[in-house]
């Protein structure tokens, strides 16, 4: 199977509709009343006596969503009391092959006459989305041949005079495509292929202008951005059933948003908000970001989740959710309230190896390193003796603080022993909180230090600056290293 969006996105693409032969499109008189429910008849040789599948793309992933069974003559129906969310869907054999694409739009009373063998032959009838797109793929897969053979002229030719003739011709023919894209969009702005096309439209970068005689290199970006998602409707369910929404969507973020969180959470407000009257996209893309930024790959970005829970999930959004998942991000929200990237670190008032009560903010240092470990943990056995050498080589000549912690009150021996056997340095503050100062935050009702710091793996570790706010949090060593080098310099 040749995936639709290949046609859609190139004029080189083959697809099965390229085949179709179907009747004149009926087109609904204005003010006409549409036909409730779906009612797709289907004959697909030569399976006889076996159930067949209706499914669709949901995101980046696929689904079933109707079934009908295949009579001896090879004959049956998709039908339901309701319509399908419009989008690109597929007919699937038992043995779940995908035979080929159907595009689903308002009309759902249509019919399918296929073959197996010959997929590319299918027949679709009386579905006027179809249609459009059996004449556009005919047109575009002409055109498509015709640039392709323009493209290898051009490479090949030694005279300028026909290099210039031929980009002219290719520039021409391009436009061509794009005239015939924009009419049906104008002529049928509704059909699901208008909005097909309008959703994989991607903005061409202008060249760099030159303002008061200086080139404005940005502004090629600032173009693309600004046009990136026109006319692409948020709130149109019939996104989510294509191949190419999702991935688009992704390409923005990654090329198009500066990767601070506040940046990303004014994108996120934007586009949340716009889709939040979609049936089913608002919610699908409130989990995508979520599920995106609730353990983000770059430091910070769990801010984004902390707004989504705050302005989303506190305010209703919850009941969007089974029970598990609302208890899972209700947690990890409250678990990264408090430890921000340049907010003040929480309080930690903790026991010494020598019984005494040692308290963070009475640290008088630069910077101060904090790091939560298990003395039975094994990548911390590797670790803490390896940030005990940063702190030898380099940290202690400038001023670094280390606040050591063993999360752990019943391990007291094997963290004692730990810290004799690596002789960690003495400098160091080494403490831990005891069983009956546990106890009495939790008959307070106060959150933990375990909550307070998001301390869900060991070691976990923080760098606070001289009035303790938090730099960064779970970096590497290196990392941590290279950005005290920096913060020096500055």
């Amino acid at each position: 199977m040749k995936p639709m969006r290949r046609l859609l996105l190139t004029t080189l693409a083959v697809s099965f509709f390229a085949c179709l032969t179907a009747q004149k499109p009926a087109i609904p008189k204005p003010g006409a009343t549409a036909v409730k429910g779906r009612n797709i008849s289907i004959t697909l040789t030569p399976l006889k006596n076996c159930k067949v599948y209706l499914g669709s793309y949901y995101g980046k992933g696929r689904a079933l969503v109707d079934s009908t069974f295949l009579d001896e003559k090879s004959h049956g129906v998709f039908k339901g009391a309701t319509k399908l969310t419009g989008g690109i869907y597929f007919v699937v054999t038992p043995q779940l092959t995908i035979q080929f694409e159907v595009l689903m739009g308002l009309q759902q009373q249509f019919s399918i006459v296929a073959d197996t063998s010959l997929k590319e032959n299918a027949v679709i009838t009386g579905s006027l989305d179809n249609d459009l797109f059996k004449n556009y793929s005919a047109f575009s897969i002409t055109k498509g041949r015709y640039i392709n053979e323009l493209q290898t002229a051009f490479r090949n030719t030694p005279s300028t005079g026909d290099s210039i003739r031929l980009r002219n011709e290719l520039i021409k023919t391009e436009k061509e495509i794009r005239d015939y894209q924009e009419n049906i969009s104008k002529k049928n702005p509704g059909s699901l292929l208008a909005m097909l096309l309008n959703a994989m439209k991607r903005p061409t970068a202008p060249p760099i202008p030159v303002i008061n005689g200086k080139p404005d290199s940005l502004y090629p970006y600032r173009y693309v951005k600004d046009h990136y998602w026109d006319e692409v409707n948020f709130n149109d369910d019939r996104l989510l059933r294509t191949p190419f929404f999702e991935p688009k969507l992704d390409e923005y973020f990654k090329n198009m948003v500066v990767p601070d969180p506040d940046s990303i959470i004014r994108e996120v407000k934007y586009i949340l908000l716009s889709a939040r009257t979609g049936k089913e996209i608002y919610s699908y893309l409130l989990t995508k970001f979520t599920n995106k930024y609730m353990n983000p790959e770059i430091m910070g970005q769990d801010k984004v989740f902390v707004y989504l829970f705050e302005n989303f999930y506190a305010r209703g959004d919850t009941l969007l959710l089974n029970p598990a998942s609302r208890k899972t991000i209700t947690e990890r929200a409250y678990s990264l309230m408090a430890n921000q990237i340049g907010q003040a670190a929480p309080q930690l008032n903790l026991t010494d190896t020598s019984g005494k009560i040692s308290a963070l903010y009475h640290i008088s240092a630069p910077f101060t390193l904090v790091t939560f470990w298990d003395p039975n943990c094994g990548h911390c056995k590797d670790e803490i003796p390896k940030l005990d050498s940063f702190y030898r080589a380099k940290w202690k000549k400038y001023g670094v603080a280390i606040y050591s912690v063993n999360i752990y009150e019943n391990e007291i021996p094997a963290w004692k022993k730990f810290i004799k056997e690596k002789n960690l340095s003495a400098e160091w503050i080494q403490a831990y909180e005891t069983k009956e100062a546990k106890i009495a935050v939790e008959k307070a009702g106060l959150p933990n230090f375990r909550q307070l710091f998001d301390i869900y793996k060991t070691p976990t570790t923080y760098l606070l600056d001289k009035d303790k706010h938090i730099i960064a949090k779970q970096l590497s060593l290196e990392q941590f290293d290279d950005l005290i080098e920096l913060k020096r310099k500055k």
